[in-house]
């Protein structure tokens, strides 16, 4: 696949078809309590794309068990040229982990992918072709479809606004689907990078990038298959708004919002956090989402 330095080729039908793309990196974290099925599936669907990248960070947050580390051995096996694991001897969560892992990684696209996620078959392509087609790009995300234990049991998808309105739906909600995004490292690591800000790892640094004059974008088109399974009992409770209204404190105290701003999204978070889990799993599917009408 590979074209010229730095560059790789996309397959097409004919001889016309083929064209030169910037080669990309894939940067994903994982750690002891994922289930190896769920890995390997992430792992597949990241390297079924094409053009398929050329370098693989895996970044190993602490000891795994051994189902994942047999699950890991199998890939280092199978791509020995891209697919780098990269081991912690402690556990120290997603901020500094992505943030030494994006270090690692050769290229400056990169692509982020989460470890019980799937990625669709042309997610890598439709973006490469954004960036090819935008050099001003510094970030693009795009839509997800959110699943409960089989791909086939979709629940919802998530949508996002395009490049004219993510300023301002930056400083109500997070304006990128992490697992969806493709960014440039340079752009990365100039707004400071991954920080320890857990929970809201991302959005902190998306925030830092627009801030910067980072020009985003989010594609209409569904990119990943999100895995939801006990995603709604983790967004509850009083540690998780304790959490988010810190998060809101420091956006406020940093310009990223203003004072009515800070009071309506900490109330609407405090709403849903505080809720029953079955009622704010209804929220997310009924207000937050559109539904699909395919799950149970």
């Amino acid at each position: 696949m590979r074209f010229a330095s730095g560059y790789v080729k996309i397959r097409g039908e004919s001889k016309r078809d083929v064209i030169a793309i910037e080669a990309y990196s894939v940067l994903m974290s994982v750690y002891a309590k994922e289930k190896p099925e769920n890995l390997r599936q992430s792992l597949e669907s990241m390297f079924a794309q094409d053009p398929v990248t050329d370098d693989f960070v895996l970044v190993c947050d602490g000891p795994l068990t051994g189902e994942l580390d047999r699950v890991i051995a199998e890939y280092e096996a199978a791509y020995p040229a891209s697919f780098r694991p990269l081991r912690f001897a402690e556990n120290r969560g997603l901020g500094p982990s992505l943030r030494d892992g994006l270090l690692a990684c050769r290229n400056d696209l990169v692509a982020r992918m989460d470890s019980d996620d799937i990625s669709l078959p042309d997610r890598c392509r439709k973006q490469l072709a954004l960036f090819e087609a935008r050099p001003e790009l510094k970030i693009c995300g795009g839509a997800i479809a959110e699943f409960m234990g089989s791909p086939e049991n979709t629940l919802s998808v998530r949508s996002l606004p395009g490049s004219g309105e993510l300023a301002a739906y930056a400083r109500l909600r997070n304006p990128f689907n992490h697992m969806t995004v493709m960014f440039r490292k340079s752009a990365v690591l100039a707004a400071g990078s991954y920080r320890d800000a857990p929970l809201f790892e991302d959005y902190d640094l998306w925030l830092r990038m627009l801030g910067q004059g980072c020009v985003g974008d989010n594609l209409p088109d569904i990119l990943v298959l999100a895995r939801v399974d006990g995603m709604h009992s983790r967004r509850g409770g009083a540690a998780y708004l304790k959490k988010a209204a810190a998060f809101r404190r420091q956006m406020l105290r940093n310009g990223y919002c203003s004072g009515f701003e800070y009071v309506y999204a900490l109330s609407a978070c405090a709403a849903v956090y505080l809720m029953p889990n079955r009622l704010r799993q209804w929220i997310y599917r009924r207000f937050l989402r559109e539904e699909t009408g395919q799950g149970a």
